[in-house]
């Protein structure tokens, strides 16, 4: 059935450099932007082998540019599934306060 998913291997999806980023991701303030452009911030707790990451105290980021206003939607724990994440990076917590 074309339509059932495939377990890989870590070694065969994830790169070492990948997993050493996300690991020294772990207990920090990360940045996620997922496929269908949601922004999300949040404390990252733990990642799987397929990326599947679980955010704390995770919050939607939503941007207005027309109208330059900036908004936070408090969402608490969330699982992100890692195919839907097309970039994460951590989150310089003093200036996201600004």
């Amino acid at each position: 059935n074309e339509n059932q998913s495939v377990q890989v291997p870590m070694s065969e999806w994830l790169s070492t450099s990948t997993v050493v980023g996300l690991a020294n991701s772990l207990d920090e303030q990360v940045f996620v932007m997922l496929r269908d452009g949601t922004k999300l911030i949040g404390t990252m707790r733990s990642f799987d082998q397929y990326a599947n990451i679980v955010l704390e105290d995770a919050y939607e980021r939503v941007v207005i540019m027309e109208q330059q206003v900036i908004g936070d939607i408090p969402l608490g724990v969330q699982i992100v599934r890692g195919e839907n994440v097309v970039m994460m990076g951590d989150v310089d917590v003093e200036k996201d306060k600004a």
